[in-house]
């Protein structure tokens, strides 16, 4: 069997070429920051037909417990910090770039892709260490 017919090994380097591509995209949309009319663009993240989960296929929502009334009660609450994202609008130029969110995005980008290497290599390593403990 080859490494390729693995599902985790094909979907982790559908991930990472994935990530690849949206790092060239998310270059592009910096490099453009200052082109009139620029409008950023990203990639919508793979799906992976996985079950979906279903009862009992796994933790449900966790909740606080309050174990003496002394205890502050839990908030579920949403943030009170709204999100900055969506704050930047479009230059009178026409460009839609918001560097700051560009860069965020790059850093998240790349986090995940090391995340996805990482994984790839410690699961190579472990078939590896599996196989030569086989033969």
């Amino acid at each position: 069997m080859a490494i390729s017919d693995i599902p985790i090994f094909a979907m982790l380097r559908t991930r990472m070429q994935w990530h690849q591509e949206r790092q060239r995209i998310l270059a592009e949309n910096v490099a453009n920051a200052d082109t009139p009319g620029y409008r950023p663009n990203d990639l919508v993240e793979p799906k992976f037909n996985l079950p979906p989960p279903g009862p009992g296929s796994g933790p449900g929502p966790l909740q606080l417990a309050r174990t003496d009334p002394a205890h502050i009660a839990g908030s579920t609450a949403a943030p009170q910090f709204p999100s900055n994202s969506r704050l930047y609008q479009v230059r009178p130029a026409g460009n839609a770039v918001s560097l700051e969110d560009e860069m965020l995005k790059v850093a998240a980008n790349q986090m995940d892709y090391q995340a996805a290497t990482s994984l790839y290599s410690r699961s190579l390593g472990l078939i590896k260490t599996a196989i030569g403990r086989m033969g």
